[in-house]
């Protein structure tokens, strides 16, 4: 296989995943029995706008209507529910105004009515409804400081539940006594329901956890009010019913890249759907890893192709440069083969941008490290400033696809020839 025709494979498996988690492709086949009243979608993520035109297009004579909100530049034409749009990562005054829109679209559910809830990733940063006596300014410090703390996922939504209305099930509890289905494409780590967005619809498991560490963690710039109520003993919430249906996950996207894979005469290897820790961590052992399997056929045997998913981290120390989780395991990956000859990879979030930059992630290749001699760019110092955009950028290794209008998390190819 030639360096293009490996390049070419990588993105083709790329575009296979995300393309298993097209709302367009999946979400019809989810749907429950049309209600004999209204059908009320409300929703949130980044996929939100895909999914409620989804629902559109498979239940044209349904009466149908009401508000999701997705991510700016992630908005498509709707005809009957209204789609807003809003900041992610962190909230901002139209994700709050949002947010309470849903609310009060849930509160005016009847009995008869069906509450059609659409979840993806991004939805907890594009749906703030903060508890009293919190202000939105309060839970854009807090998000600041959780993408900047190097905590797994699942610490900070403990954090984002407790200081919300509408997450951990308030939304649920909002549309009572009406009927609630809500479907939900995963981008966390175990397909967690109370995670994915903070779990608007089902009953938060760790209301009554204690969050001192968590607290300790954030560091003394943590806003008192919010310390207080993390604090607090929180108050016990009525258990409820949750029609909870996963239509996209990690593994899904994972299994449609092997499938590509195969067609190619490589061999698959799935290694998880939830691998967490730090990106340029990661990408020393994935590295580790391809090396073995070229050399000693362990793992496996060449051709083949390690395929992961999951949502890593990247704790900023020192200078901060630009780049994101994906771009960093990449560069970390990069420094550790020292231009193997015979190992490619990609990695990239399935969302289409990775962290706060334009790019959905980037490829090496075993000429990348000399591409970097010939530009005079050195990837170790890049590595220990957090820089790895600029660096994939000036050797045209960026990934640019654009918003997907899906997101089931980062996905990692590492083609072993």
């Amino acid at each position: 296989m030639t360096h293009d025709e490996a390049q070419a494979l990588l993105r083709q498996m790329l575009v296979a995943a995300i393309a298993a988690a097209d709302p367009a492709v999946v979400l019809a086949h989810h749907l429950p029995e049309p209600p004999k009243g209204r059908c009320i979608v409300l929703g949130a993520g980044k996929a939100a706008a895909a999914m409620a035109l989804a629902v559109e297009k498979a239940w044209p004579d349904v009466d149908l209507g009401g508000v999701v909100v997705t991510r700016y530049g992630h908005a498509v034409p709707t005809r009957r529910i209204k789609v807003l749009e809003a900041s992610h990562p962190v909230p901002d005054t139209a994700g709050e105004a949002a947010a309470r829109e849903i609310y009060a679209a849930a509160q005016a559910a009847g009995p008869d009515d069906l509450v059609l809830v659409l979840i993806s990733g991004g939805g907890s940063a594009l749906m703030p409804l903060p508890v009293s006596p919190l202000r939105l300014a309060d839970k854009q410090a807090v998000n600041r400081l959780l993408l900047r703390s190097g905590l797994a996922i699942d610490e900070m939504n403990k954090v984002r539940r407790r200081l919300s209305c509408i997450k951990g099930g308030g939304l649920a509890r909002a549309a009572a006594p009406a009927r609630v289905v809500t479907l939900a494409i995963s981008d966390v780590p175990g397909d967690d329901p109370a995670a994915i967005a903070s779990g608007p619809t089902v009953p938060d498991p760790t209301e009554s956890a204690d969050l001192s560490g968590i607290v300790a963690a954030l560091g003394p710039t943590l806003p008192d009010t919010v310390r207080d109520i993390l604090l607090r003993d929180p108050q016990q919430e009525p258990p409820f019913d949750a029609d909870y249906r996963l239509i996209a996950t990690p593994m899904m996207a994972l299994q449609a890249a092997a499938k590509v894979a195969e067609a190619h005469g490589v061999t698959p290897l799935i290694l998880g759907d939830a691998l967490e820790g730090e990106a340029r961590e990661l990408g020393t052992i994935m590295a580790g890893i391809a090396v073995s399997a070229a050399t000693h056929s362990v793992p496996i045997k060449a051709p083949a192709v390690l395929l992961s998913g999951g949502e890593t981290t990247v704790t900023i120390s020192g200078t901060a440069g630009r780049g994101g989780r994906n771009t960093e395991f990449l560069l970390s990956m990069l420094v550790s083969l020292e231009g193997h000859p015979a190992i490619h990879a990609i990695a990239a979030d399935t969302d289409g941008i990775d962290g706060t930059e334009d790019a959905a992630g980037a490829a090496i290749s075993p000429q990348t490290l000399a591409a970097c001699a010939t530009a005079n760019i050195d990837p170790a110092t890049h590595l220990r400033n957090h820089d790895s955009y600029p660096l994939f950028d000036t050797l045209g290794h960026l990934i640019r696809t654009g918003p997907t209008l899906t997101n089931v998390n980062d996905f990692r190819a590492v083609l072993i020839l």
